[in-house]
């Protein structure tokens, strides 16, 4: 096997989300619309890619499946493995590895699942063969993922300008937000996907709370803000910056950040 040349990218990627925990909570509606969404039956064989704190897992083996969940940080997988004993999921399989190397078999799965986790994988081209890969023939894929047009889109690439350029060739994480992006890189392994959008809302008693929960659990933009803690300006700015463009999101005490569904199934 080739050195993988993304190899430092994913170790910061593998330390940055370690705080991501608290903002599991928010996303376990969306995992029940994903597992829905992908049409899972009892006693299908599924896949959930970058789990992170296995909300997408839980609910899947809550519905009859029989899961395998995989991620890059160690520290989220030990949520995961305490949500999945608290939800009395025994029957999970829970594994640290890496969307661009799935350790599994060729053909082991009925469905391969992925909320808003395998979009970080630096190549979508190898993310994509290895969900592939894995999929028995006729299997199917569903995943969630954040559109650059809205909120959460705007604010990786807003988090982006101000963070070290990644290495040539990492592709960025909303392009998977784009239906006609997501149809292409599905194309050279899969039928014609089928879409739909939906809306995680955030409870936030102002501004200033989203902005600060989102400071301490956001890896990226936690880095960002250690990087400004000695340039109280700057940071003063970017934090103006980041609540003007959470603003027009904003409204009863909510952030309204919409998300894409794909599923598609395996030629």
């Amino acid at each position: 096997m080739e050195p993988d040349v993304f190899a430092e990218l994913k170790k910061r990627q593998r330390e940055m989300w370690a705080s991501f925990a608290p903002t599991a909570m928010f996303t376990t509606p969306v995992a029940g619309r994903l597992v829905g969404f992908s049409q899972l039956r009892p006693g299908e064989s599924v896949l959930d890619v970058a789990t992170g704190t296995g909300v997408v897992a839980i609910t899947a083996a809550r519905a009859g499946a029989d899961v395998t969940a995989l991620d890059l940080t160690p520290e989220l997988l030990e949520v995961a493995r305490d949500n999945g004993r608290i939800a009395q999921c025994p029957g999970i399989v829970w594994t640290e590895g890496d969307a661009e190397q799935l350790p599994y078999d060729d053909a082991s799965f009925d469905v391969v699942l992925s909320q808003f986790g395998h979009m970080f994988a630096p190549r979508p081209e190898v993310a994509v063969a290895e969900m592939r890969r894995v999929l028995k023939p006729g299997g199917r894929i569903a995943f969630a993922t954040w559109p650059p047009e809205h909120f959460v889109g705007r604010m990786l690439a807003f988090v982006g300008r101000h963070s070290p350029p990644p290495p040539a060739g990492a592709e960025p994480p909303p392009r998977w937000g784009h239906p006609a992006v997501v149809a292409e890189r599905l194309s050279p392994h899969f039928e014609a996907p089928f879409f739909e959008r939906g809306t995680m809302l955030f409870p936030a008693l102002s501004l200033s709370h989203f902005r600060l929960f989102m400071e301490r659990s956001i890896g990226p933009l936690q880095k960002v803000v250690e990087r400004l803690a000695s340039d109280p300006e700057t940071l003063a700015t970017l934090r103006d910056e980041f609540e003007a463009l959470a603003a027009p999101y904003y409204r009863d005490n909510e952030v309204h950040q919409d998300f894409l569904l794909t599923r598609a199934q395996a030629r």
